[in-house]
């Protein structure tokens, strides 16, 4: 079947980041309206997007291939000046939640975490199918989990292996800028970006590459 549209996933040549530019026809920036540009540059001129973007660019630059990402967020909530950090984990992860927060902590943080499964509600009570109280009785709260740190006032909330969706609900319905610092993948041992590293490979026949 023909392909009726192109993305910036087919595009070879990357030139939106070098200063000498040419863009394929289909190109997003060659074919893009001026207010859609306008629009964006004038959100970052809201609230605190320009301060985040500036911090954002700044700890890129700052610690470029030498820091991790638990070391990117550190000094990013410094930058932003966000003292009082939240932590959205999955109880899956919560030997790794509490070692985030101890390293918060031992440098002047605070750290106020709340676990996916707070509230022990059963996933049959709101609707969710009782097939999947088979894997876990317990439903997932990340709505909970976004309106307690909300709460606590939070100035960051940290996410660590939050589910597919339920990281989304979260997202949405947190007040603080929100950053990742693990995504799940039960498969992988916590590398989402395995698979995509094989599908030309090990993985090519299960995603049909």
């Amino acid at each position: 079947m023909k392909k009726e549209t192109y993305s910036c996933v087919d595009c070879g040549t990357q030139n939106c980041k070098f200063k000498t530019r040419t863009y394929p026809d289909f190109c997003p920036t060659k074919n893009l309206e001026e207010e859609n540009l306008q629009w964006a540059l004038e959100k970052y001129e809201e609230g605190r997007n320009k301060e985040i973007m500036i911090a954002s660019a700044e700890v890129e630059f700052e610690g470029y291939c030498q820091w991790t990402r638990v070391q990117e967020i550190m000094e990013f909530a410094k930058k932003i000046d966000a003292k009082r950090i939240g932590i959205a984990n999955c109880i899956g992860l919560i030997n790794e939640a509490r070692t985030f927060a101890k390293i918060l902590q031992s440098n002047g943080f605070e750290a106020h975490a709340v676990i996916c499964k707070v509230a022990g509600k059963s996933k049959s009570s709101i609707g969710i199918p009782a097939q999947c109280e088979e894997i876990g009785s317990a439903m997932c709260n990340p709505i909970l989990q976004a309106r307690l740190l909300n709460n606590a006032k939070t100035d960051l909330n940290v996410v660590i292996g939050l589910c597919v969706g339920h990281d989304s609900l979260f997202y949405k319905y947190s007040n603080a800028y929100v950053t990742t610092l693990v995504t799940k993948d039960r498969v992988t041992g916590n590398n989402p970006a395995a698979p995509l590293y094989t599908a030309n490979s090990y993985y090519k026949k299960k995603f049909n590459v």
